[in-house]
């Protein structure tokens, strides 16, 4: 026979009970035609306008810019990206792939894709580097130069729209103040 443990010698009257869970009471489920959705507020007000957050303020403004580009740009069948790598090739002509990627802020990858595409529409060409034959260096053709004219036209229209209620000294500030932003933020290559 086995020997009872101390709790079982107790009488049944004076043992603890186990204690019982307690089932949360259920709430009963809201009718989805009660609750109503936060409506965020339109750009401009709220935390999405002068109370916002800078960076949130910044973002906003280029994903508001890009679109006007990409829809100004679209009907020359052109992107914004690809704008950009054509405009960096009229500044700095020769400029290989790497380089391109660095200064259009783009990854190697989509410069990549960029490159075949405008080579292809006859917009810019390669020519060996002089002195690292496998580097490729990039220039634009007439008919890049002329495509990257049609882009501009439809570019400064859109610079137009961003500058319209500045003044040139608040545009000088605001430029100068991005790109301290670039240089301060980052990566200054």
């Amino acid at each position: 026979m086995r020997r009872k443990t101390s709790r079982q010698m107790e009488p049944a009257s004076r043992r603890k009970k186990p204690a019982r869970r307690k089932t949360p009471k259920r709430r009963p489920a809201k009718n989805p035609a009660t609750i109503r959705p936060a409506v965020p507020p339109p750009p401009g007000h709220g935390k999405r306008g002068e109370s916002g957050y800078l960076a949130y303020l910044l973002r906003q403004a280029q994903a508001a810019t890009r679109l006007t580009m990409e829809r100004a740009l679209g009907e020359l069948g052109v992107t914004p990206p690809q704008f950009v790598v054509l405009t960096m090739l009229k500044a700095y002509p020769g400029l290989s792939g790497a380089d391109l990627a660095r200064v259009a802020l783009l990854t190697p990858q989509t410069v990549g894709v960029i490159i075949r595409n405008l080579e292809r529409d006859g917009a810019i060409r390669k020519a060996p580097h002089p002195v690292h034959g496998r580097v490729l260096q990039w220039s634009l053709t007439r008919r890049g130069a002329t495509l990257l004219g049609k882009c501009r036209r439809r570019a400064m229209a859109v610079e137009r729209r961003l500058g319209a209620s500045l003044t040139p000294r608040a545009a000088t500030t605001i430029r100068r103040w991005l790109a301290r932003i670039a240089l301060e933020l980052g990566d200054a290559s």
